[in-house]
């Protein structure tokens, strides 16, 4: 699977511009553009997709988080689920917008920790080249499945409803525009949006690398949860890098959260017609339904943690949903960022059309390909 981010880095950091630059010359949202742009059913198709598969992809989070920590400390995975769950939804509700972005941004650093994982092991690099470029693959619907997923976990719809949130959020409070302002700010989108993916995904390759090199070269392959994955690894690689994965996996999850409910929340109070903000003070009467979505989803994906589901699958099955979710709403995006109505001056240009239509249909042919091969 290591070929895979490989391959979607050019098409990720397409779509993440094409997202980031409807936020930021628009000043809306990826719901409030359908809105006006689209008839109403696809954009509560949309917005219903992006609910209930964040729900559960929430749930899973939580869940991982909370067998982390009690391999860790010890104690009840429940009781760390709902503590786990009060804490993003608190810190959302009643931090500063500006404040929590700065904190978000210092926790990516939990993510180095499967790096680490990486290089506590020997391993043979020329091998893990030759398997990048050379991968041995069978058309199989299990290969395609797994492909689906990890294209939906990388190009996943709910970050195009986040990036897009943050540009808006970022240029709210920000003077008119000249358009050579306007410019040079869609340079620095791309600057930024570059480096970002390109980091995503390292981290993407490292997590699918320390996997394959410690419990599957074990024979370790039937894990329901992430604590039967952390504890695998120990005997395998060590104290050290069964710490590293656990802390990982709850940075990951304190990450993840507040991204998958923010998201679901900016679509629906926007998808609502009414203010959606990170920015809006609870404290000032602002903001009670946005924030009433947050809680709902956080909730949401508490209370199923509480459920007898195997937390691992409902990450993949969450991940599979994302990747066949992803298409019909990269295509709603294609099609407003290609449009002057929408976009003034600043349509996108012609490689990123391509791009970003390459994207699309790479995604659209790998989930009809599954589907045919059920």
């Amino acid at each position: 699977m290591l070929w895979t981010v490989v391959f979607t880095l050019p098409l990720m950091v397409a779509i993440q511009v094409v997202s980031a630059r409807i936020g930021h010359v628009t000043r809306r949202g990826l719901a409030a553009n359908i809105r006006t742009g689209f008839p109403r059913w696809v954009l509560y198709a949309v917005v219903g997709m992006l609910l209930a598969a964040n729900t559960l992809n929430l749930a899973a989070d939580i869940a991982a988080m909370a067998e982390a920590l009690r391999l860790l400390v010890g104690g009840s995975a429940h009781v760390y689920a709902v503590t786990f769950g009060l804490l993003c939804l608190v810190l959302q509700v009643f931090l500063p917008y500006k404040r929590y972005v700065r904190w978000l941004k210092w926790l990516t650093l939990a993510l180095l920790s499967y790096v680490g994982v990486v290089f506590t092991l020997h391993l043979d690099w020329w091998a893990i080249a030759r398997e990048i470029f050379h991968p041995r693959l069978a058309a199989t619907n299990d290969v395609l499945l797994m492909v689906v997923a990890v294209f939906g976990t990388t190009i996943s719809h709910y970050l195009f409803f986040w990036q897009a949130a943050q540009e808006m959020e970022d240029s709210t409070d920000a003077a008119p525009q000249t358009p050579q302002d306007v410019r040079r700010h869609l340079r620095r989108i791309k600057a930024d949006t570059i480096i970002g993916m390109t980091f995503s995904n390292l981290i993407a390759f490292f997590i699918i690398l320390s996997t394959a090199a410690t419990l599957h070269a074990a024979g370790v392959t039937n894990i329901q949860t992430s604590a039967q994955a952390a504890e695998a690894l120990r005997p395998l690689a060590g104290d050290f890098t069964f710490v590293l994965f656990s802390l990982g996996i709850i940075g990951t999850g304190m990450l993840a959260v507040p991204v998958l409910a923010g998201s679901a929340a900016y679509a629906v109070a926007e998808a609502a017609g009414l203010q959606g903000s990170l920015s809006l003070r609870l404290d000032k009467g602002e903001g009670r339904a946005f924030y009433g979505v947050i809680a709902a989803a956080t909730v949401g994906g508490v209370l199923l943690c509480f459920t007898p589901t195997d937390p691992v699958k409902e990450l993949f099955w969450s991940a599979v949903i994302n990747g066949v979710i992803a298409v019909p709403i990269m295509v709603v995006m294609m099609l407003l960022a290609s449009r002057s109505a929408t976009m003034g001056a600043h349509v996108i240009g012609t490689r990123l059309r391509w791009l970003g239509w390459l994207a699309t249909a790479a995604m659209a042919a790998t989930v009809v390909a599954m589907l045919v091969t059920l």
